[in-house]
């Protein structure tokens, strides 16, 4: 496993992590209907471009199977590949954001008690809520910040 900072983003390697982002996402979110998920990946791509910092976590065939954006002290994104979930992948990604970034924040939804309770044991903990996500919808937004 290689992780790496991706300054320049080719047309490829966003495709790729789209792929890691869909089927992350539809493991994951299952508040949401495909039409919104469709509707969620025509933004993804600017989002993977305009990430200050976008950290790519490859396989032994130098494919992506996970990814985490940061902008400052925050994590922004981070989806692991449906196929890798489980496998420490995300743990290792936020723990070098911790270490090499110095994050300390991140936002997630609250209808996914699973990232939630991820983030929560390695010591994030919730210090705000919002009743609709940053687009508006009826989607609360748990805040965590990092206990250290």
């Amino acid at each position: 496993m290689k992780i790496t900072e991706y300054q320049q983003r080719s047309q490829r390697l966003i495709q790729q992590l789209l792929e890691v982002w869909e089927t992350a996402v539809r493991a994951t979110h299952l508040f949401l209907s495909d039409a919104e998920i469709q509707t969620i990946k025509s933004y993804v791509p600017q989002a993977l471009s305009e990430i200050p910092h976008l950290i790519v976590l490859e396989n032994e065939q130098a494919r992506p199977i996970a990814f985490m954006g940061i902008a400052g002290k925050k994590i922004e994104m981070l989806f692991v590949s449906n196929a890798e979930r489980g496998k420490g992948f995300g743990k290792k990604l936020v723990q070098y954001g911790i270490e090499v970034f110095g994050i300390n924040e991140l936002a997630v939804n609250e209808q996914n008690p699973l990232a939630r309770a991820f983030y929560e044991h390695l010591g994030f903990s919730v210090c705000q809520r919002a009743e609709l996500d940053e687009q508006g919808n009826p989607y609360p937004i748990l805040y965590m910040r990092l206990d250290r």
